[in-house]
């Protein structure tokens, strides 16, 4: 049986661990548990633990553990691959979008954002490693995407997610997420007020922090295999 709780404990305290190791303030990065193919009961079990924040990487499934969440107070990311017919039901029900990619698709939820529900947060994905099979915006381009977004109403923009390739040392993987800090930098320099990096997951989560991440996504690790 896995024991959601405990794993959170365990989770929550390496987290801080490798955010002293990296001299910075544990309360400065938080977990996002990645509930996808998970089981509500699970999700319900951390959030009586205390987790508030979960994503999602597929809209059905992710608008049912909403649904089946109600009165938790729980704040929805999502997390996936964002297709142009699918942006409505985002833009209506969740709280973040992590993987704004394309200027296209962050008009979408713009204009399909309801008033009442307040700006989405939304974060630019980038392709650090500019690999061909991977989404995300090129380097070159990504400063110039979150400009773009920043100026549209209904969305606030918070900053930017990657997913690294897999790589073989905790030096490489610091390097990966060290582009995505630069980049950030870079649209601070252009006056962006930004204050989020999305970048980090179970096996590389302290080069993560260690670059400056403040949100760092985990899911097998807090609810077991994904069913």
């Amino acid at each position: 049986m896995i024991r959601v709780t405990e794993n959170l404990r365990i989770i929550r305290d390496l987290l801080d661990k490798a955010a002293v190791s990296a001299g910075r303030d544990p309360a400065s990065v938080s977990l996002l548990a990645v509930s996808k193919k998970q089981p509500l009961r699970a999700i319900l079990e951390a959030a009586d633990a205390g987790q508030r924040d979960f994503g999602e990487n597929f809209v059905q499934e992710g608008l049912e553990k909403i649904a089946g969440s109600r009165g938790k107070g729980l704040i929805w990311h999502f997390i996936g691959h964002l297709q142009s017919n699918k942006t409505r039901s985002v833009a209506e029900h969740f709280d973040w979008v992590h993987t704004v990619d394309r200027l296209k698709i962050a008009r979408r939820l713009s204009e399909q954002r309801p008033a009442s529900r307040g700006p989405l947060e939304v974060c630019v994905q980038v392709n650090v490693d500019d690999e061909a099979s991977k989404s995300g915006v090129g380097v070159a381009e990504a400063v110039d995407l979150a400009l773009a977004v920043d100026e549209l109403p209904g969305l606030r923009l918070r900053g930017f997610m990657c997913i690294p390739a897999p790589v073989r040392s905790e030096a490489l993987e610091r390097q990966a997420f060290s582009r995505l800090a630069r980049i950030a930098d870079a649209a601070r320099d252009r006056g962006l007020d930004i204050d989020t990096l999305s970048m980090g997951m179970s096996g590389d989560y302290g080069a993560a922090i260690a670059e400056g991440a403040t949100i760092v996504r985990i899911g097998t690790a807090i609810f077991g295999p994904r069913e």
